[in-house]
C-alpha cells in the first residue's frame, strides 16, 4: 500500500497488515475458534441483571482495580487448580491480547522470542509495540524441541519468551517438564516466559499451578473460547505478585469497563456449565479428527477446540473456496510461512460439524 507524504506512520508499521480473519456469511462458520454455544437462558439472564446494577452508575468510572472480579477470579482458579492465589496474582483486561500488549509494554526491552508457527498476535504485537522479534523454530510435525528451543532462549537472552499450549494454530501441547525447563532458562539470562493458555480448558493439563512468587512465570487465558464469551473480550493473567503490580504501570486508567467486569463476575457462576460444553466440544474434536484421518488429508493431533489439516492431493486455498460456496467457512492458513497447504477448522456443534465434514469432502473429490 501507498502511505500518503503526509501521514507520518512509523516505517516499522508499514509493511504490516491488520489481524483477522476473514468475515464471510455462513451456515457453519469454523475459522475463529469461537465456542460455537450461545451462552444458555440463565446466563444470558444472570448477565442481564448484572449489567442492568451497573447500569444507574454509568456516570461514575469503574473499578480501576477490578477488585471483586480479581477476587472471584482467583477463586474460580483455586477451585480448578487446587493453588492458594490471592487477587495480587491476577489481573483482567480486554482480552489475551490486551494482557500480551500490556506484557510486551511493561517489560519487553532489547529481544523477545517465540517459537513459530504459533499465535501470529505475539510477533504482531511486538512489532507495534516497538520491540524486536526473534522467530524460533519448531519441529517439522510442529512439536517443540525443548533442548533446541532452551538454547535459542540461552543464545539470544530474550526479555521475554513466548510459549502457546495448546499450539495456535496446530493444536499440540507441550510438556510441563518442557514449561520447567523453559522457566528456568528465562530466568538464567533475566527474562520472564509467558505461556498462552488460552485453550487451556481443552487440554489436558495447565501450567498455572506453576506460578510462584520466585519463578518468573506467567501464564495468559481468555473467556473468549469456554465461556462463550468472545464478544465481551475478557482475559487475565495469573503471575507473580510483583509482575502484577508492574502491568499497572503500562495499563491505561480505568481500562475494564463497569459492563464488562460485572457480566464476567456473573459468568463466573456457570463454571459447571461451561465444563459440560468443553467435554461435547472435546468429543466432537474426536469424532473430527477421525474422520479427516480417513480422508486424502495430512491431520494433526489437537488438544484444542480447532484441528489443523493438510489435503494432500487437491489445492488448500481451492478446498477452502469449495467449502465457502457450500455455506461452511475454515482458516485458510496455506499461504502462511511454515503453514503451506494447511486449513484449520474450529469445532462447532454437531450439525456444523457434519456440515463440515460433507463439505471437506465434496470439496476434495473435485479433480
Amino acid at each position: 500500500m501507498a502511505w500518503p507524504s503526509w501521514l507520518p506512520l512509523r516505517d516499522s508499521l508499514r509493511p504490516l497488515s491488520p489481524y483477522g480473519a476473514p468475515q464471510v456469511p455462513a451456515r457453519a462458520a469454523l475459522n475463529t475458534n469461537e465456542n460455537p454455544y450461545s451462552p444458555s437462558p440463565a446466563l444470558q439472564k444472570a448477565i442481564t441483571d448484572a449489567v442492568a446494577k451497573v447500569a444507574s452508575d454509568l456516570n461514575r468510572y469503574p473499578d480501576r482495580d477490578a477488585t471483586v472480579l480479581r477476587t472471584k477470579l482467583a477463586d474460580y482458579i483455586n477451585e480448578q487448580s487446587g493453588t492458594k492465589f490471592s487477587a495480587d496474582n491476577l489481573w483482567a483486561a480486554n482480552g489475551s491480547n490486551e494482557i500480551i500488549q500490556s506484557i510486551f509494554l511493561a517489560f519487553a526491552q532489547g529481544s523477545v522470542l517465540g517459537f513459530t508457527p504459533s499465535y501470529s498476535m505475539h510477533p504482531l504485537i511486538a512489532k507495534v509495540t516497538g520491540s524486536s522479534w526473534i522467530d524460533g523454530k519448531r519441529n517439522a510435525d510442529f512439536s517443540l524441541n525443548t533442548a533446541d528451543a532452551v538454547a535459542e532462549i540461552q543464545k539470544h537472552k530474550p526479555t521475554l519468551t513466548f510459549i502457546t499450549t495448546p499450539n495456535n494454530p496446530t493444536g499440540g501441547a507441550v510438556t510441563i517438564d518442557s514449561i520447567q525447563m523453559l522457566a528456568d532458562a528465562a530466568k538464567s539470562v533475566g527474562g520472564l516466559l509467558v505461556v498462552d493458555e488460552a485453550y487451556a480448558e481443552f487440554s489436558e493439563w495447565s501450567a498455572i499451578d506453576m506460578v510462584s512468587e520466585d519463578k518468573p512465570l506467567a501464564v495468559t487465558r481468555t473467556f473468549s473460547k469456554t465461556l462463550s464469551m468472545a464478544a465481551l473480550r475478557v482475559g487475565y493473567v495469573v503471575a507473580p505478585k510483583q509482575m502484577i503490580a508492574d502491568l499497572e504501570i503500562a495499563v491505561l486508567p480505568y481500562h475494564l469497563d463497569s459492563f464488562k467486569q460485572a457480566a464476567t463476575i456473573a459468568a463466573l457462576g456457570f463454571v459447571s456449565e461451561m465444563e459440560q460444553r468443553v467435554d461435547l466440544i472435546k468429543s466432537e474434536r474426536s469424532r473430527i479428527f477421525a474422520a479427516i484421518s480417513e480422508m486424502e488429508c495430512d491431520v494433526w493431533p489437537s488438544g484444542s477446540n480447532f484441528i489443523l489439516f493438510r489435503p494432500r492431493s487437491t489445492v488448500a486455498s481451492a478446498v477452502w473456496q469449495r467449502m465457502v460456496d457450500s455455506g461452511v467457512l475454515v482458516r485458510d492458513f496455506s499461504t502462511t510461512p511454515r503453514l503451506t497447504g494447511c486449513l484449520r477448522v474450529t469445532v462447532g456443534t454437531p450439525d456444523e460439524n457434519s456440515a463440515f465434514l460433507d463439505a471437506l469432502t465434496a470439496a476434495l473429490s473435485v479433480k
